[in-house]
């Protein structure tokens, strides 16, 4: 505890100095002087080193034989962020100041457009402190939100200012002046970053203060009253949707009954409307099989969606470690729901596929990962092998003679990691429904195939679990397609294989592994333009689904 006293004494001996640098910067501009000129310089450098013993300080604790409690690492890595951005303010005080050489007499900067800027600024530094001693999540909102009055305040002298520089007005001294309020802009940045990590010592997420408001006002909505000192959220690592996921648990008042813990996520306006409306649309279906939805909220480009947090396990931790029983059940209940699922949605109408498309539209972020997977054509005497874009163009034509004689309502994404079991009530339900929608049933098969493929695990026991897996769920399909007398099953089948395999290169670095999928999705490819005949008549090679 002497090591965080210490630790606390010098991120406030800085956060004094940085006061007084912004005090300085703002008396160096209404009477420019070399004595305070270089005063600034002399405190830049001394923040400088006082941040560098912040940092260290923080790193030694970090790396103690001593287990530190969670609250703690929290506060230490805020610490060193809050350092790092106080440093920051100190450096665009000294930029300021080297910036005003480049003014004339008659183009000094007016104290009525610059003084507002730093009574912004010294207001959200004074706040620092008394935010961090007394844990108070409004204080360190506000001083987030200087940010915005700060940006407000740059729009409006930086459009005067360009207007004035169009009308030949001291065009030099202007763009000088622009730099000068853009520090002070970027001031603003870092006050926002400091904010935040007060708030991460508090919430024990890093959450960024636009995310934070709207999941505070998405709680609200949901019927929550207390305070967000009452709310645990845990960030979900790993995720891959490009939203920010995270587990919400809220403390109820002692005379009512806690809430079981919701899933919250933020992102796009587009997709997390369209997940809402999708989870609305299953609800009036099949209401048991998706969360319930517990609010929602949208800003002008975002939106956020609190969810039901449903128990279980998901398919792939089942199948990863659950007994081989419990497995077999898991996979028997997935079956029988998607079954229902199909049954009861089916419309006897033909569809078009796409599945070439997709798989075109996501060629960009494979090739980031994997370029070799892009090939060209090769002859070899009067042999030739199509370049990956050949097949991707001739494929993507020959698909359109080929339609799925009826359309479901599938899930869009079936990964095994979208389907969450619960053995005790032997159901299964999904999740992340963003891409749901009435559309050939074997878009959800081969995903849900290629899924178990992709699991990046080498042991042979797991593999032959894996494998058989793989083997009970396309025999479940094919039986499927049996009954709906689906003859183009297997041809359709390899086009949405190739897309599976081919797209889920993206999310492997193991250049190996990788290199088994998109060689599978090339075969596929050559295999379905070298067919003749009817579709009817395509063999699907059921190896290539195991490893």
């Amino acid at each position: 505890m002497a090591s965080f006293k210490a630790l606390h004494e010098h991120f406030t001996f800085l956060l004094l100095e940085v006061q007084a640098q912004v005090q300085a910067t703002q008396d160096f501009l209404l009477r420019p002087t070399r004595v305070l000129k270089k005063q600034l310089a002399l405190r830049c450098d001394k923040t400088a080193n006082m941040q560098a013993v912040i940092e260290t300080m923080c790193y030694s604790e970090l790396n103690s034989a001593q287990a530190l409690p969670q609250s703690q690492i929290n506060k230490l890595r805020a610490l060193q962020k809050m350092a790092i951005h106080l440093h920051y303010i100190s450096e665009f005080c000294i930029n300021i100041s080297k910036q005003t050489q480049y003014l004339s007499k008659e183009s000094r900067l007016d104290p009525d457009d610059f003084m507002p800027f730093f009574a912004d600024i010294t207001q959200a530094i004074n706040l620092v402190k008394p935010s961090l001693d007394e844990g108070d999540l409004s204080k360190a909102l506000r001083i987030c939100r200087a940010e915005y009055t700060l940006d407000e305040k740059y729009r409006h002298v930086f459009s005067r200012l360009t207007r004035e520089i169009n009308a030949g007005t001291e065009a030099s001294g202007h763009v000088t002046a622009i730099f000068i309020y853009r520090y002070l802009e970027r001031i603003g940045d870092s006050l926002q970053r400091i904010g935040e990590a007060l708030i991460f010592i508090t919430v024990g997420n890093i959450l960024k203060v636009s995310q934070f408001d709207s999941l505070q006002q998405t709680l609200t909505q949901s019927g929550f009253t207390g305070s967000m000192h009452d709310v645990d959220y845990k960030a979900i690592l790993g995720s891959r949707s490009g939203c920010s996921v995270g587990v919400v648990e809220t403390v109820a008042p002692f005379h009512e009954p806690a809430r079981q813990g919701s899933i919250y996520k933020e992102g796009s306006l587009e997709k997390i409307r369209q997940e809402k409306d999708n989870i609305e649309r299953w609800q009036h279906v099949f209401p048991s099989l998706v969360p319930a939805i517990y609010g929602y909220h949208e800003s002008s480009d975002n939106a956020a969606l609190l969810i039901e947090l449903l128990q279980g396990c998901t398919l792939d931790e089942v199948i990863l470690q659950g007994e081989q029983f419990l497995v077999d059940s898991a996979l028997t209940v997935l079956q029988n729901t998607l079954r229902n699922v199909w049954d009861a949605t089916k419309t006897q109408s033909p569809v078009n596929t796409n599945y070439i498309q997709q798989l075109t539209s996501r060629l960009s972020p494979v090739l980031q990962v994997h370029p070799a997977s892009l090939r060209d054509s090769l002859s070899v005497g009067s042999v030739t092998t199509h370049s990956t874009e050949e097949l991707l163009n001739q494929c993507s034509h020959l698909e359109k003679t080929l339609s799925a004689p009826f359309s479901v309502l599938i899930h869009g994404d079936l990964n095994m990691n979208n389907i969450v079991y619960n053995q005790q009530l032997q159901t299964v339900r999904f999740i992340d429904l963003y891409r749901s929608r009435e559309f050939d049933y074997l878009q959800d098969v081969s995903v849900f195939l290629v899924s178990i493929f992709r699991i990046p695990v080498f042991e042979p026991q797991i593999r032959d679990r894996l494998n058989r897996t793989t083997d009970q769920f396309y025999s479940f399909a094919r039986k499927v397609a049996s009954d709906y007398n689906d003859a183009t099953f297997e041809a359709r089948l390899a086009f949405a294989l190739a897309r599976s395999f081919y797209t889920s290169t993206r999310f492997e670095l193991n250049s190996s592994f990788a290199k088994r999928m998109y060689l599978r999705a090339h075969f596929l490819m050559e295999k379905l333009l070298e067919h003749s005949g009817g579709w009817a008549t395509f063999t699907l090679p059921e190896d290539i689904l195991l490893y």
